[in-house]
């Protein structure tokens, strides 16, 4: 892990674009980063240097992210590596299943694309347990919120979702 005083952070993207968005977040709030385009190369450069934490896309090419952090629970030092999800298939068929075993198995909190760089900063922050402005802890509290209440709508009946609809439409 970095040792310079600054955490390294890896990204693992398939889409250049984000990998690029994602980084220059990190580096503006001030963390070392490292990028993958895969899960094949992310395993390749964790067994060179560890990360402090790993941003992981779910759906990639040749080894997806899943597949990866399942891959990082087999070895007892990779295992300790904090993963936030950032992923634009949450709701979705090719990440949907996924994500699930993912958030109740193991990270916990994930991000949907398109990820607003305060926010994902502020979610990073948090898992790191780092200093935070009032700002992010607010931004990551959000996240976590947002999360749980995704979580409990995906799971929830059509009775349920009425009423909270309505609820939300402040109609009695």
């Amino acid at each position: 892990m970095a040792d310079n005083g600054k955490k390294k952070i890896m990204v693992v993207d398939d889409e250049a674009d984000v990998r690029t968005f994602l980084m220059a977040a990190l580096i503006e709030a001030g963390f070392d980063v490292v990028v993958a385009q895969d899960g094949d190369v992310a395993l390749r450069m964790i067994a060179e240097e560890l990360p402090d934490l790993i941003s992981l896309d779910l759906v990639m090419p040749h080894k997806s992210g899943a597949k990866l952090y399942h891959e990082l629970l087999k070895h007892k030092e990779w295992s300790k590596i904090p993963v936030v999800i950032v992923t634009g298939h949450a709701r979705d068929d090719l990440g949907k299943s996924d994500l699930k075993d993912l958030t109740m198995s193991g990270p916990g909190i994930y991000l949907e694309k398109p990820v607003k760089p305060e926010n994902y900063v502020a979610a990073i922050k948090s898992i790191l347990k780092m200093d935070t402005s009032t700002e992010e802890k607010e931004a990551s509290e959000m996240i976590k919120l947002r999360n749980s209440l995704k979580d409990a709508i995906d799971e929830a009946d059509k009775g349920v979702l009425k009423k909270l609809k309505r609820l939300m439409e402040n109609k009695t």
